[in-house]
């Protein structure tokens, strides 16, 4: 299909959810039945998580294509690789400026234990700020058991600022025993 022609097509926004043991050949066989269907993958991210492959894409699906049929054909690939899961939902076109620009980094680390995410995140969650991207690792055996470790980057609101982060992060690593350290985002000016 020409660019252009393509570029012209009236689109649907889909949010497609991939869950499986890892192994070759996922993405592959995804991304095959999308090709079928004449979609674009607009966005996406996949890692392996504890030997688990977890894929999130939206895509960009025609008009003119049937949800049941592409459901249908992606259905196949779960039964086909043994996937626990594959899911295809519709999902709303949102503005580019609907989605906040990450302005923190903050990393998070400790002696590992439930409630960690939670905390941050809850702390994060009453000012208004949004989390862009979330990593955790449990790394390592070390004496006092195994090591946390959790990577966030962070949209604070215009008015907020490293200060008012670091303040609001002070009092949940003293009460989840975790070192937490935020700084500004580097952006580099293309």
């Amino acid at each position: 299909m020409a660019v252009a022609a393509y570029s012209a097509m009236e689109m649907r926004p889909f949010a497609v959810t991939v869950v499986g043991r890892d192994r070759p050949g996922i993405v592959s066989a995804v991304s095959a039945v999308l090709l079928e269907h004449g979609v674009n993958i607009a966005d996406s991210r996949m890692t392996v998580l504890g030997g688990h492959l977890a894929m999130t894409l939206v895509i960009a699906v025609p008009d003119d294509v049937n949800a049941g049929k592409l459901r249908a054909g992606l259905d196949t690939v779960r039964e086909r690789l043994g996937l626990e899961s594959v899911s295809l939902a519709e999902v709303e076109a949102l503005p580019e400026e609907a989605s906040s620009e990450p302005s923190h980094i903050v990393s998070v680390s400790g002696g590992d234990h439930p409630g960690i995410v939670h905390a941050v995140s809850s702390a994060l969650a009453e000012r208004g700020w949004n989390i862009s991207d979330l990593e955790t690792r449990v790394v390592g055996e070390e004496e006092a058991g195994p090591l946390y470790a959790m990577l966030l980057e962070v949209a604070l609101t215009p008015e907020a600022s490293t200060s008012d982060l670091k303040q609001a992060l002070e009092p949940v690593g003293r009460a989840e025993s975790v070192e937490i350290i935020s700084r500004p985002l580097d952006r580099k000016e293309e």
